[in-house]
């Protein structure tokens, strides 16, 4: 393979040290703490709005909220199966992210909970944290979540519960959801609490786990327990009672026990019943050891169940395994208080492996309608079959090589004994425990799976190779440590490099490693090229483009690779379902990004390469989840270093990165090349300063394959050593126990520390005292001490001597060693701070080589400074690496080498600028160091605010130092900060010395100093302005400062087209379709063309303009002619008139005169801003506000109106507009408007985006297809809209004002002053945001050139020399305001929205020629909403408005606690008086009374059983209340004894209520508690409840079902109880629809329904009522008393008195009895009566007939 010119390639850049040269060394990862385990600010916020649909009779319901252990429960509501809440529970977490993510969110609804009960469970919903966090926002906002019965998955939704769920981590900002409108919400299938790709129908599912076996446990004892348990029970097992424990979605299940066993075999299953797909991302898997007092973990996995599963077209089921899991923790050294413990139970990152457990999982959808499904979702624990023991594939002899080549920066604490490094796999090499002696030998291609559970164990001993014995060595020699300096030490390799050497046996799984190892490297490729590309955008290099088509490119054909090389080793033993189905989804989407690949070549532009890189940062996301292989094969390698016995710091290896493969591809990155190893603590002590120090700095090779690959494992070590082998003789094919490099190269080292920018803040001034301590080798040297900067400029070459490196010259040019760089602060107390670190690669010359272009001197590069995860600044140096000659035969170790008479002579020369004051400090030498020009900074000093107290007294006389380069200059001194803030003189400058380069521009310091008694200076706080491009002058950019960058453009001639006057008539016509033509040097312009002169003289279009070349000499340019045309009919043109402009001076626009605006040289126009006194009857005006004089006008144009009448008599054409409400316009009308407004606005953006991103990743036709049956019907598709009102709307701002209008900084910027230490867990980006070290504002601008100026420049700002570049712009002199400050609505965070304030005034103007014109504003406002477009003083300002700002709490910083929406008004008082503040208090809601009479209901269903007769019947009564108010509810009288279901009522119900009409609310203020001070205003939908029920003497009363009535949308009644159907409530849409808001009045026949045993909806009676709505005032008027109360009474019912009914009425009683109960039963018994009379009767009569026949009587 041909490998790039490293020539070409910049070394020296940001992506130098991830750049390989050549194949011998990896790219070093900078970042060494680990992430995983720090814990981290959590807020969960739940809003639970409302249930529906809640399955049970009579129903007291309870809502429960639940995550982890914490329980929060809403407040009961009585009676509903249909609550409403609105109730807002906040949660608080510091836990790491992924423990964060794991806890279960449970929401539930209980039944009739109380004090002494804990209620019935309806149903319960539940996901995990992570689930909400993935979502957009990280939010749920108005979704319905389903409930189902745990206990009974057969029986289907329990019910729906709204709520509003927001996860929010340090440093999130809540983003405005817009709300849906009250239909799409009530819409509850389409708006399910559901991730998008999750289906509404979830269906039940088995997840079935199989515990087979695990090994490798550690020994959980110690030897004194041992010997104790020996000495009682006379035999030493094992100590470890081992069993897995299994927890998902909030359950646990467990395996039985294993007692004594340090390799149990449970088999057996958990099977867990659960939705499918689950909301709960992650199982989680634990081997346990069981303690009567304790148990405790001792290791975990995570199933992560994304990553075993498809949900695409052709996806398939979560499956895994059977496959072996490695679990990773804690030392394997037993300690009775283990202090890594939290390792073990899968927090943070394992330091050590623990065991191996085979698992398998699949999951089955069940069928709830069979008979043989379990109901229940309790977890079972079931006994399985063994598995075979080639089912996991067969195993194979492993070889793992390292070389330790050098260990440099071990930390000084450590002490001075002896260090050596242990290297384990598994529990191979491990000196803890002892591993036994495998009883087989495992021969290549032989079957010996049957030995795997010990040779897990087993070490290499006695192993014979082809060639003869090998015994593992897995440690380095002991070796003392060497003083390197003050804080480190290194290890004295030198020439002779110590080896290890590890067998082991695994199943051969490589090519799940290899497919992994694939796609990574093609992941690695497309990440650095996409930083080359941001690097080129950043750095404003050329063609960015042409890179990014490279790597598209590249990722294409690297697709096309994986697409050839993955379908290898097909039959490849233990070849799981999950293999095939992966390498499946793979293949299939490896081949899909190639070909988006392709296509996004051909698209790349200049204009869209930054589009592009994000749609590839998506590629480079896939291949990263793709590439994480679920399936565990060989465990990863740990090396330890270890003194004195102890182990102090470890490192972590992945066993894929050092797999080796004769297919480069597949190949691990690291196999086979020296690594750079930063070693790190174990545990929590890697977490902040203590984890950011490196413990140990190793060059690492590592090499890892079959055995019968190790041929070539030594191939990749830097050529020039002879191997050392612990036996010696012919034959022997034992690895090497050193190496010993013959071949060694002597190099001076050059760093070229120029400066380093936005440090680490590590003293509490807010500033620190910079030094750098630079490693290379085993050589350190460290700067000078620059004291109180965060920018320091220590311009110095360190120079380092003799450095020797061991291997080939070429090689060492190739790919060199990097230099670590380490940033301290210097303190005079104590040991110095860590502030960062980076790293970097420098440029070798060898000595054959010519010190020159292209590669010679090397050129200033700025590096990224780390503090450990946490960017902490830039530092711009620069690296060379020079050969020194040396004289000898043989560059060999054997022969005494010395430097030549043209050894350092030969060397290029340092050239530096002559700095005696630096004594022994070199500066960086000339040709390296930046070529400088003298530049001029002005700056413009404004005042200083919010400066806080500093050593607990206030700041009085405070002053600005600004510093850049050396330089400076000083503000003059505020006398008295309190009075006036603002300083007396506005600029000042100074000159300085820049780097050509603006790329290499130093920062500008900012410090504010406060002047104090007896000469003492105390700083207050400081800033760097890191860069300074923005504030550099460019006369040619016209973008940069409106006051400044207006240049001179006499050649560009703008012409304001007003209109035409007094046209008098041309050959004896009216003018009629006159234009303008402006002609000047051969060059023209024309104007609009006017359509009707004598209806409207001016033009349409204001503005045009051309370009023309005129003499510089104003004094020559040519006239400028006008002339006015008339176009008549068929193409006839008519000169009407023309004027010559001889003096063009006039108009041409100088910046310098202020008395010059073309615009505004017109004559003046009036404006009439008071109100019409008149209104024409074809308007419509209403009053906006009472206090305002304001009206608004809805014009009607002639033809509409015309129109009108007809339109509203044709059927099916348009929705007819409904009447404009006067009464309901007001203030709040607007808001809401402007709330409609808005979320169409955010609607469409959101649908052009994603359209975008559709069309940009080739994937429209999927996702559409994908969302289509979730996706309702647009606003538009075949649905008639409601024509809306022209209602005046406000401009919404959804963030706060500055961030609108780009922080206010057109001329005058604000820099945040800083003191203090910047906190130890953030960005400095992020510390800048830190409210705790923000301690005042600067407010001020600067303005950079280069001098001398040009002519032009100092032309155009001549007039004033004391304002420099800073013409034009106010004084700063205080004036005194009036501040209103109107405060509109708080919401809680996820729950926000945003409003603006009304325009005010007539909407009819007149122009200067006295003509009407109708205009949506004033001409006034038009012009101030332009006025950025005005030239020379144009600026954007802002209209009225209000705006959003977040409320922050300063013991949880960076976690928005929710909202405020308000807007500031500001009137200067040397001005006329405004008018009256704005009324915008919150809309006063209107008492009504809502008066509903039963009259009867019918059909009731029959509930009791007579006592006397049996009979069903029912003891009937009503029962009512508005929703919201349930303690109000009132009854009806008890129809007693109804046999029909019909019952008589005439019974009065009075609902007194407050209601907002615009809202459609009912509000209700209560206190919440006996313990609230205040009460609580809660708006409620306005729905009435009624419900029937049967009434028990001695029980509680029988619920027999119910209604519920929207009174702003609810069917009308019906007029009889026949034509009363269920109809009208499972078809409501179907329904003739009333309001009582505007009905008034209503009388019908409604349904009750309940829910019958299948849970549907059944009719349960029929109730004639009649609602009647009354104003409070016609209540007072007019009033009437409940039930049948005075006043206005009700008749008593005409109801059958059936109370005493068996004594009053017997026969009644007895017809009832007979007629209905016993009919057939009286029948039965007459006739058998009968019967038995008529046979008496014979057998009475017999003898007597028989006697009187026989003597013939």
């Amino acid at each position: 393979m041909r490998m790039p010119d490293p020539d070409t390639i910049s070394l020296a850049s940001v992506t130098a040290v991830t750049t390989n040269v050549s194949n011998k060394r990896s790219k070093p990862d900078i970042k060494i703490e680990p992430s995983a385990g720090r814990p981290v600010d959590f807020q969960v916020s739940v809003t639970v709005i409302e249930a529906r649909q809640l399955v049970g009779l009579n129903m007291d319901p309870v809502v429960c909220v639940e995550i982890g252990d914490d329980k929060k429960y809403t407040s009961m509501k009585e009676s509903t199966n249909c609550p409403y809440y609105n109730e807002y529970f906040v949660f608080d977490f510091h836990v790491p992210p992924d423990v964060m993510f794991d806890k279960i969110l449970k929401v539930s609804v209980i039944h009739s909970k109380n004090l002494l009960r804990s209620g019935t469970l309806v149903g319960s919903f539940k996901l995990d944290v992570g689930t909400i966090y993935t979502q957009p926002e990280h939010q749920f906002f108005h979704k319905w979540a389903t409930l189902c019965d745990p206990d009974d998955i057969t029986a289907g939704c329990k019910g729906y519960v709204k709520c509003d769920i927001a996860v929010v981590a340090k440093g999130d900002t809540i983003k405005t959801p817009h709300k849906t409108n009250e239909t799409d919400e009530d819409d509850i299938e389409g708006n399910l609490l559901l991730p998008e790709d999750v289906p509404a129908e979830r269906q039940w599912a088995r997840y079935y786990v199989k515990i087979y076996r695990a090994e490798g446990l550690p020994k959980m004892n110690t030897s004194i327990m041992a010997n104790v348990k020996k000495a009682f029970i006379g035999e030493n097992k094992d100590l470890v009672d081992p069993y897995v424990q299994v927890l998902f979605a909030g359950q646990k299940g467990k395996t039985s026990i294993q007692k004594s066993s340090y390799e149990p075999i449970w088999n057996e299953q958990i099977v867990f019943t659960e939705q499918f797909p689950p909301l709960c991302r992650r199982m989680k898997v634990q081997i346990r050891d069981s303690d009567k007092v304790n148990d405790v973990a001792i290791g975990t996995h995570f199933i992560d169940l994304r990553k075993i599963a498809n949900d695409g077209d052709k996806g398939f089921l979560p499956t895994l395994g059977p496959a072996w899991s490695n679990m990773y923790g804690s030392t394997r050294s037993y300690t009775l208080m283990d202090e890594y413990q939290d390792l073990n139970e899968g927090v943070g990152e394992g330091v050590s492996f623990r065991a191996r457990l085979l698992i398998s999982l699949a999951v089955e959808i069940l069928d709830t309608s069979s008979p043989e499904v379990m109901s229940s979702t309790e977890v079972q624990v079931e006994g399985i079959p063994n598995i075979s023991d080639n089912a996991t594939g067969k195993i194979e002899e492993f070889f793992l090589f390292g070389c330790f080549l050098e260990a440099t920066m071990i930390d000084r604490k450590i002490g001075d004994k002896p260090i050596n490094f242990e290297v384990t796999i598994g529990n191979y090499g491990s000196e803890v425990d002892t591993p036994t002696k495998p009883k087989t030998k495992k021969k290549k291609g032989g079957d010996g799976d049957d030995e795997e559970s010990e040779l897990i164990y087993g070490s290499s001993d006695d192993e014979v190779d082809d060639g003869g014995d090998m015994t593992s060595v897995s440690t380095s020699p002991p070796m003392k440590p060497v003083i390197t300096d003050r804080n480190y030490f290194h290890l004295p390799y030198f020439e002779r490099k110590p080896c290890i050497y590890i067998k082991s046996w695994w199943q051969d799984q490589r090519r799940r490693l290899y497919n992994a190892n694939i796609m990574d490297r093609i992941a690695d490729k497309l990440e650095e090229g996409l930083n080359d590309v941001q690097e080129i955008i950043k750095t404003e290099k050329a063609y960015p483009e042409r890179r990014l088509r490279g790597v598209l490119e590249e990722l294409s054909s690297g697709c096309s690779t994986f697409v050839t090389l993955a379908n290898n080793d097909q039959n490849q033993a233990g070849k799981t379902k999950l293999d095939r189905e992966r390498l499946k989804l793979c293949m299939q989407e490896l081949e899909n990004m190639g070909q988006q690949a392709k296509n996004m070549r051909s698209q790349v532009k200049k204009s869209n390469v930054k589009d592009k890189i994000k749609l590839a940062q998506n590629f480079l996301l896939k291949l990263r989840f793709l590439s994480d292989e679920p399936q565990h094969s060989v465990p990863d390698i740990y090396i330890w270093m270890i003194s004195n016995n102890k182990r102090i710091a470890y490192a972590r290896v992945p066993s894929k990165d050092i797999l080796f493969s004769s297919v480069d591809e597949e190949t691990g990155k690291d196999c086979g090349k020296v690594q750079t190893i930063f070693f790190k603590l174990p545990g929590k002590k890697s977490f902040g300063p203590a984890g950011w120090t490196v413990q140990a700095k190793t060059e690492l090779y590592l090499w890892l394959g079959l055995n019968r690959q190790r041929k070539d494992y030594l191939s990749g070590l830097p050529n020039g050593f002879e191997e050392n082998k612990a036996v010696k003789g012919p034959g022997m094919s034992s690895p090497p126990i050193s190496l010993m490099y013959t071949m060694k190269q002597i190099f001076q080292l050059r760093i070229h520390m120029y400066q380093a920018r936005s440090l680490f803040a590590a003293d509490s001034s807010g500033l620190s005292d910079p030094f750098a301590r630079v490693f290379f080798s085993t050589h350190s040297q460290v700067t000078e001490v620059l004291n109180e900067t965060l920018c320091p400029t220590w311009d110095q070459l360190l120079v380092f001597d003799n450095v020797e490196l061991y291997g080939e010259a070429g090689e060492l040019r190739d790919d060199p060693p990097i230099i670590v760089i380490e940033i301290y602060d210097q303190d005079t107390v104590g040991k110095a701070d860590f502030m960062g670190r980076t790293f970097a690669k420098p440029i070798t010359k060898m000595s054959d080589e010519h010190y020159g272009p292209p590669r010679f001197p090397p050129q200033l590069e700025y590096y990224q400074i780390y503090r450990g995860n946490c960017t902490a600044g830039e530092m711009l140096a620069a690296f060379e690496l020079l050969q020194v000659h040396l004289i000898g035969t043989r560059n060999c170790l054997n022969l005494s080498l010395s430097i030549g008479p043209a050894g350092k002579a030969d060397l290029p020369p340092i050239d530096g600028p002559s700095d005696i004051d630096r004594g022994p400090i070199l500066p960086v030498p000339i040709g390296i160091r930046p070529v400088l020009s003298k530049y001029r900074i002005e700056v413009l000093f404004w005042g200083l605010r919010d400066l806080k107290r500093v050593n607990l007294a206030q700041v009085d006389r405070p002053r600005v130092d600004i510093e850049c380069a050396g330089k400076s200059v000083q503000s003059a001194l505020i006398q008295n900060y309190k009075k006036n803030p603002n300083f007396s003189t506005l600029v000042k400058w100074f000159e300085v010395d820049l780097p050509e380069n603006e790329l290499l521009h130093p920062p500008l310091n900012i410090r504010v100093v406060d002047c104090r008694a007896f000469g003492r200076y105390t700083l207050v706080g400081s800033n760097a302005v890191t860069t300074l491009r923005k504030f550099i002058y460019r006369p040619s950019d016209k973008s940069v400062n409106n006051w400044s960058a207006m240049g001179v453009y006499p050649e560009i001639k703008a012409v304001l087209f007003w209109g035409l006057r007094d046209l008098k008539r041309v050959n004896l016509a009216q003018v009629d379709r006159p234009r303008v033509d402006i002609e000047c040097a051969g060059k023209s312009v024309q104007s609009a063309l006017i359509q009707n002169y004598k209806k409207n003289p001016n033009f349409s279009t204001l503005v045009k303009w051309f370009e023309v070349d005129l003499p510089e000499n104003e004094l020559l340019h040519p006239p400028l002619n006008i002339r006015v045309v008339d176009c008549r009919a068929f193409g006839r043109y008519t000169l009407v008139g023309s004027n010559a402009v001889t003096t063009l001076r006039k108009f041409i626009y100088r910046p310098s005169d202020k008395s010059v605006n073309n615009w505004s040289a017109m004559e003046e126009v009036v404006i009439h801003t008071e109100p019409e006194p008149a209104v024409k009857k074809t308007e419509t005006v209403v009053k906006l506000d009472s206090a305002s004089d304001a009206v608004v006008k809805v014009d009607m144009p002639d033809d509409e109106k015309g129109e009108k009448g007809k339109k509203k008599r044709k059927k099916g054409e348009e929705v007819e507009e409904e009447e404009l409400d006067e009464s309901m316009l007001d203030w709040w009308s607007k808001y809401f408007a402007s709330i409609e407004t808005l979320k169409e606005i955010i609607k469409v953006h959101e649908a052009d985006a994603e359209e975008k991103e559709d069309f940009d990743s080739g994937e429209g036709t999927k996702k559409r297809r994908g969302k289509g049956n979730k996706n309702k019907a647009m606003p538009g598709q075949g649905v008639p809209e409601k024509k809306k009102h022209k209602i005046e709307e406000l401009k919404m701002y959804n963030r706060e004002l500055e961030y609108e209008f780009n922080t206010f900084e057109d001329w005058l910027h604000t820099f945040n002053l800083y003191r203090g230490k910047c906190s130890d867990d953030a960005d400095v980006e992020q510390n800048a945001a830190d409210e705790d070290r923000l301690i005042g504002k600067f407010k001020g601008s600067l303005c950079i050139y280069k001098v001398p100026a040009s002519d032009d420049m100092s032309r155009e700002m001549g007039f004033d020399s004391n304002m420099g570049m800073f013409q034009n712009i106010p004084h700063n002199d205080p004036i005194n305001v009036l501040v209103r400050v109107y405060v509109v609505r708080y919401g809680p965070g996820g729950r926000v929205k945003v409003v603006n304030r009304v325009y005010t005034g007539p909407t009819e103007i007149e122009d200067e020629n006295g003509l009407k014109k109708q205009t949506d504003e004033h001409l006034a406002l038009a012009v101030l909403n332009r006025w950025e477009d005005m030239p020379r003083i144009g600026c954007k300002l802002v209209p009225d408005h209000v705006e959003t700002r977040p409320l922050l709490n300063p013991d949880k910083p960076g976690m928005e606690q929710g909202r405020i929406e308000l807007w500031v008004d500001m009137f200067p008082k040397d001005m006329p008086a405004p008018g009256p503040a704005l009324d915008i208090s919150p809309r006063k809601p209107k008492k009504f009374e809502l008066r509903v009479i039963v009259w009867n209901t019918d059909e009731v269903v029959l509930e009791d059983d007579d006592i006397f007769t049996g009979e069903k019947s029912s003891d009937i009564f009503v029962r009512g209340w508005l929703k919201g108010q349930q303690e109000d509810k009132q009854d009806t009288d008890v129809h007693y004894h109804s046999l029909t279901g019909e019952g008589n009522f005439n019974w009065r119900f009075v609902y007194p209520f407050d209601y907002l009409q615009a809202e459609e609310k009912i509000v209700i203020s209560k206190k919440e508690s006996m313990f609230s001070w205040d009460e609580t205003e809660y708006k409620i939908p306005a729905r009435l409840n009624l419900q029937v029920w049967d009434a028990d003497h001695f029980s509680a009363d029988d619920f027999l079902g119910a209604i519920e009535l929207d009174l702003n949308r609810f069917p009308r009644g019906a007029k009889t109880a026949k034509q009363c159907s269920i109809d009208m409530v499972l078809n409501e849409q179907d329904m003739p629809m009333v309001n009582i808001f505007k009905q008034k009045r209503i009388k019908g026949w409604w349904p009750f329904v309940a829910r019958d045993e299948n849970d549907e909806l059944e009719i349960t009676g029929k109730v004639e009522a009649e609602l009647h709505l009354l104003t409070g005032e016609e209540a007072e008027k007019s009033p009437a008393g409940e039930g049948r109360n005075e006043p206005e009474p009700l008749e008593k019912p005409n109801r059958p008195d059936i109370t005493l009914l068996w004594f009053l009425s017997p026969l009644k009683a007895i017809h009832h009895l007979i007629c209905n109960q016993y009919k057939w039963l009286v029948i039965k018994i007459v006739l058998a009566l009968m019967l038995l009379a008529i046979l008496a009767l014979f057998l009475y009569s017999m003898p007597g007939y028989m006697a009187k026949k026989l003597l013939g009587v």
